[in-house]
Parts: C-alpha cells; sequence; structure tokens
C-alpha cells in the first residue's frame, strides 16, 4: 500500500536532494542546493521533500515570507519536480499530500511558479492540470523569447544580417572566458544603473562562486575589439536549453556589433546541438507590460514566445482533488 508523507528539507538531506535533482525529468542545476544556498541568508527556505513509502518522489524548491509560501524566490523558475518514471495517479497523491501538510501548518496560500516546458526533460504536465482542478488562479505570465534550433525561423531581419557584416568587417573576435570581472564592471553593472538604477541579480563574487560549483553549466562568451571587451553574454546551460542570463554591450562601441558576432557564434555553433536558444523575458511590472524594443531586439534572432506562468493556491483546495480518479 502506498503511504506518502512530507519533510521540511534539512541540510543533512542535502545529498538525497541533489541527486533527485540530478535525475528528476523536469529539473535544472538551478535547484540544486549549491545553486539555490548560495544567497540562503536572503530567504527562509521552506523547500518541501514528498516520499512515497520512503522513497523520495517529488521536491518543491519554496521559501516562506511571513505566512506565505512561494515558489523560490531566489530562482528564475520553479516547480513540482518529479522523478523521471513518475505516472499521473502518484504525482495526484503526491502533490495532495503537499497541499494537506502546507495547509495542516497554517499556511493558507501558496504561490507556484511553474518551470517553462522547454527545460523538461519528459513530458511533465500533471501538475498543469492539478492546478486546474484546485482552482488555482493565474497571478502572472511572462514570456520568453525563445529559438527553437530544430526548427529554426529563417531570419530576414536586415539588421541583423547588415550587422554580422559589419561585426566580420571589423575583425571582432568572441572568445569563451572563465572570469566575470570584465564584463560585469565595464558593461553589466554601468549599464544597468543607467538604464534601470538597478544591479545584475548576482554580484560578481555570486556568479564566480556559482561557475566554480557548476562550470560546465555557467559560461561566459565575450566579444573583443583590439583586445578590449565590447560585449559578453553569460549562459545557463541546461540539458535542452542554453539560456542568456545576461546580455549587454558597451553603448561607445554598439556599432561594432559585438552582440551579433556573440550570438551567431552561440546560436549557430555552440549551442547548436541544444533544442532551444533562450533570450529569457522582455516583461516588467510584473509580467503586466512588456518592452516592445527588446521583445523586437530579440524577435529578429529568430526568436518567439514562450510563456512562463505563475500560479496561486488556495491549499484548503487539496479537497479538490478527491474525485479526479473514477
Amino acid at each position: 500500500m502506498q503511504k506518502y508523507s512530507v519533510q521540511k528539507y534539512q541540510p543533512k538531506l542535502k545529498k538525497q536532494w541533489d541527486e533527485f535533482i540530478a535525475n528528476s525529468k523536469n529539473a535544472t542545476f538551478l535547484f540544486q542546493r549549491d545553486f539555490m544556498d548560495y544567497h540562503q541568508d536572503r530567504f527562509d527556505d521552506y523547500s518541501l521533500m514528498v516520499y512515497n513509502n520512503h522513497s523520495l518522489f517529488a521536491v518543491l524548491p519554496a521559501n516562506r515570507n511571513d505566512n506565505q509560501i512561494y515558489s523560490h524566490q531566489g530562482l528564475s523558475y520553479g516547480g513540482f519536480l518529479l522523478k523521471t518514471d513518475s505516472k499521473f495517479q502518484d504525482v495526484l497523491n503526491a502533490f495532495k499530500t503537499c497541499l494537506m501538510y502546507l495547509s495542516e501548518h497554517q499556511i493558507e496560500n501558496f504561490e507556484l511558479k511553474l518551470l517553462p516546458k522547454i527545460y523538461c526533460k519528459l513530458p511533465s504536465d500533471e501538475i498543469d492540470y492539478l492546478l486546474f482542478k484546485t482552482q488555482a488562479q493565474i497571478s502572472r505570465r511572462d514570456i520568453s523569447a525563445v529559438i527553437d534550433l530544430k526548427n529554426p525561423l529563417k531570419i530576414n531581419s536586415s539588421n541583423r544580417k547588415r550587422n554580422l557584416k559589419k561585426a566580420k568587417s571589423n575583425h571582432i573576435e568572441v572568445k569563451e572566458v572563465d572570469t566575470f570581472k570584465a564584463f560585469f564592471d565595464a558593461i553589466l553593472i554601468p549599464n544597468l544603473k543607467e538604464r534601470y538604477e538597478t544591479l545584475p541579480t548576482h554580484s560578481i563574487e555570486e556568479i564566480t562562486l556559482l561557475k566554480e560549483k557548476f562550470p560546465k553549466q555557467i559560461r561566459q562568451f565575450n566579444a573583443y575589439y583590439n583586445a578590449e571587451v565590447i560585449a559578453g553574454v553569460t549562459i545557463f546551460e541546461t540539458k535542452n536549453v542554453a539560456h542568456a542570463q545576461y546580455i549587454s554591450t558597451m553603448n561607445s562601441k554598439k556599432d561594432l556589433a559585438g552582440l551579433d558576432a556573440i550570438f551567431d557564434k552561440l546560436i549557430n555553433t555552440v549551442f547548436n546541438n541544444k533544442h532551444y536558444f533562450s533570450f529569457g523575458i522582455s516583461n516588467e511590472n510584473k509580467g503586466q507590460q512588456i518592452n516592445q524594443g527588446l521583445l523586437k531586439w530579440k524577435e529578429s534572432f529568430g526568436a518567439r514566445a514562450v510563456v512562463h506562468d505563475f500560479y496561486k493556491i488556495n491549499t484548503k483546495n487539496y479537497n479538490f482533488l478527491n474525485d479526479v480518479m473514477i
């Protein structure tokens, strides 16, 4: 007889957690504890582990803020992460048990952000149906601009073609480097301060630490003109997706088309074996608006929209899952 139970994550369970993430059908390296915990001082971790007869079946990366539980707010995406061979009824029972646990611990609402489907290793839409059954409400919806590298669109943008010729005529050199300092200090940080009065999500120290932990997944590509860095792209690489985490170019050298040179190499050479190349979101104001110019620029490379959904769930609605199977 199957028996489901929930346990709150503890550091002593790190090895079990990480092994599960490595073999989950809908997880990436961002859910490894070394990635989640680099900023643990900023979040009250409330990650949950769901067991089926003492065997780990699902995990929920989350944090607590007052009496509210969120898909971990230090991560770009979240989800209810599952075993590779999980079947629907088992997911139903595990998710119901998770909601019951939260309800019993006086957590009335839970905000879940889903993993965009491009990151899933196998079909993983069980949770989408269960959100429908529990009457979860969409609280936010972003769109990411993504190229399907298995079925790419023909690029008709005259700007892209012209800029790529310009980059070649300027002898722009694209190199992968192991350090982030030149890109962050000379380009990314000044640009974000000037345009948005903000800083990168990761400090130089943090992204360097994460690179040490995940050297194959976090990669930096810079464009150089006469040995000077003029543009850069930071890539988070997962099984199916090469995601551009940071994109920026030196304003005074923008006409040299350094970014075009970088993306030409990334899309057509370095990551041409991936299924998707992601430029990330172009949303502002919690998904309510889209930066038109930014999205248009991403689409000029052949990228098109993929949604990233956020849901708000009343934990007491676990009762609505009682009549799913007939």
